[in-house]
């Protein structure tokens, strides 16, 4: 069973190691799992709810809500901001958790990953991710991880695809997820 998972990246930045590193689940993605990278975070406007209706609802929110609904799980890739959560990834998130309760991240598996400059590699910006998934109905694969610290100095002449760690452990995260999205529903 061939599984569809769609990748968001929380850094707009053309040359983002987050990007690189989702750039790498593309080219990695085991036997039977097609990572799909989302492009077009930056054109969707801020969560409005007057404007989150059938007749006004933004066509590049529109197209997310379809990828989403159309992908078997989802893997998001973060940098850290201030301590947390980049605002693009945050609004990505509001815009697939409507209609309350059956918005397109309701009950798909979503593993949260990424890297960043400092010592932790994002982990708070991860956390915060998580948290934000699971209000707005995602399964949160809680036990599946990956923080990359040092993105600047660590991927400074080596794309994250070439570095032989970080593929293994990317690969491992996307064979997770695959088997998280293919397990039946518990009854």
């Amino acid at each position: 069973m061939s599984v569809r998972i769609l990748a968001l990246v929380g850094s707009l930045r053309a040359g983002s190691h987050n990007r690189q590193l989702a750039e790498a689940a593309v080219k990695l993605a085991p036997e039977g799992a097609e990572v799909e990278l989302f492009e077009g975070l930056a054109e969707i406007p801020f969560y409005n709810e007057d404007i989150d209706t059938d007749g006004t609802l933004p066509a590049a929110a529109a197209r997310l809500r379809e990828a989403a609904s159309a992908a078997d799980g989802l893997i998001l890739f973060t940098p850290e901001y201030n301590g947390t959560i980049p605002a693009v990834l945050k609004n990505a998130i509001d815009w697939l958790s409507r209609p309350y309760g059956a918005g397109a991240l309701s009950d798909k598996p979503v593993a949260v990953v990424g890297t960043a400059f400092g010592q932790y590699g994002g982990v708070w910006a991860h956390d915060e991710t998580r948290k934000s998934v699971g209000v707005a109905g995602g399964k949160v694969l809680e036990d599946v991880k990956l923080s990359i610290p040092g993105s600047v100095t660590r991927f400074a002449e080596t794309h994250p695809a070439d570095d032989a760690e970080v593929a293994e452990q990317l690969t491992e995260v996307i064979a997770r997820l695959h088997s998280f999205a293919t397990e039946p529903a518990a009854a």
